[in-house]
């Protein structure tokens, strides 16, 4: 068992790092009903690939969005695209890649329009990620500037 794999965000999105075939049961049982995968395929060896991962979200009863996001090379299109997952499919949320900060980061650009920096900022504290770097970009995106 992988202890603290879900790390909660709001009541209504957590992160996690890769996940495994069996957790996708594990997230059906805390009641997620959409995954989003961030991770392009054969950005690793051991990763489940986009496909096999929706198979396995599918068969759990869950919805399954791939938004895949190179590391180190997130883009206004990557943003665009989660917030589209988040508006257009149900919560509760578990976004994934490789060690979940890129999620987590992605799921702040998303939401900054409509949640203060603070609050951003804090609820990432809380599940163990610090995006207090971000906060002017925050700022900008939640003042209409970005």
């Amino acid at each position: 068992m992988r202890d603290q794999l879900f790390r909660r965000l709001t009541p209504d999105f957590y992160v996690a790092p890769q996940l495994e075939a069996d957790d996708f049961e594990r997230a059906r049982a805390l009641g997620i009903a959409t995954i989003v995968n961030n991770r392009p395929d054969g950005e690793a060896a051991d990763q489940l690939a986009h496909t096999e991962a929706q198979e396995i979200a599918t068969a759990a009863g869950m919805t399954y969005v791939h938004v895949p996001v190179v590391s180190g090379r997130l883009q206004q299109s990557d943003v665009e695209a989660m917030r589209r997952a988040i508006d257009g499919h149900d919560g509760p949320f578990l976004a994934y890649c490789r060690s979940g900060t890129r999620s987590c980061q992605l799921w702040a650009l998303a939401v900054a329009p409509d949640m203060p920096s603070d609050a951003i900022v804090r609820a990432a504290a809380g599940a163990g990620y610090d995006l207090d770097p971000l906060r002017p970009l925050l700022d900008d995106i939640r003042a209409g500037r970005r």
